[in-house]
């Protein structure tokens, strides 16, 4: 693969699906595509904004839902920095595939159950499943065994829904840096944890900012999951990746 990786204060060009933008150095190919209007889908990247009190974008690269081909090789969107003349591929059959057998494994891996979880309608994983047209998996459930706990005067943290995307890990910390939420074990055991002394004193607003970052219902703010009623959720109206130029929508915008 022949490429050019950008310098500081660069500005250059590259193709995504046929259509050529402008993007700075130092961008990933998902912040470059964001910019210009074109949807990755991501459960683990997050665009740093008002409503979720970031500060700077994360891109953990774990959900892998952004995957695109960059000059033929299979990439991350999220985790690639741009380069001059790059040709990314990123809505085509094959690619949406790939990104609907993620859905299913993660659907599969996990405990969901969308019809009585507080997320739904709001929820990223439903609303990608929605967007990929997944009906039923075509994989074999694990039905595993996860925790759900409670103790925290604020929070739930239902470890049934939780897919492992560390936005929490990465978002939610004290004013001095202690991270709220950590990542324990490898592979198959691997897992999400509380830190229970530090999120029983967690203020309202990081409970609220808590469950709005995560992207599924693991964590929910007690008391405030049904908030927003049905029909009138994130998803409810807009499918996901609306807010850019949906090529499943017809190409509309909302």
């Amino acid at each position: 693969m022949s490429e050019t990786i950008a310098t500081a204060s660069e500005t250059i060009t590259l193709t995504i699906d046929g259509q050529e933008i402008q993007a700075k150095a130092g961008q990933t190919i998902l912040q470059a595509a964001q910019k210009n209007g074109i949807y990755i889908p991501t459960l683990c990247a997050l665009h740093a904004t008002k409503e979720n009190g970031l500060k700077t974008d994360i891109a953990p690269g774990t959900c892998r839902i952004c995957t695109v081909k960059v000059n033929g090789r299979t990439m991350a969107a999220c985790t690639t920095p741009v380069a001059q003349d790059f040709i990314v591929e990123n809505d085509t059959e094959e690619l949406n595939d790939l990104r609907k057998t993620i859905v299913e494994l993660l659907f599969v891996e996990g405990n969901h159950f969308c019809p009585s979880c507080e997320k739904s309608g709001s929820c990223d994983l439903q609303a990608l499943a929605y967007r990929y047209q997944m009906l039923s998996p075509r994989f074999r459930y694990a039905f595993s065994s996860r925790e759900v706990n409670a103790e925290s005067p604020k929070l739930l943290f239902d470890r049934n829904r939780c897919i492992l995307c560390r936005r929490c890990v990465l978002a939610i910390t004290t004013e001095d840096g202690k991270q709220l939420f950590g990542f324990t074990k490898r592979g198959d055991k691997s897992g999400i944890i509380m830190d229970e002394e530090l999120v029983k004193n967690i203020s309202e607003e990081q409970a609220q900012q808590a469950m709005h970052i995560c992207p599924v219902g693991a964590i929910i703010r007690k008391e405030k999951g049904f908030d927003t009623p049905f029909g009138q959720r994130k998803y409810d109206h807009n499918p996901i990746g609306s807010e850019t130029v949906c090529t499943t929508c017809n190409g509309e915008k909302s």
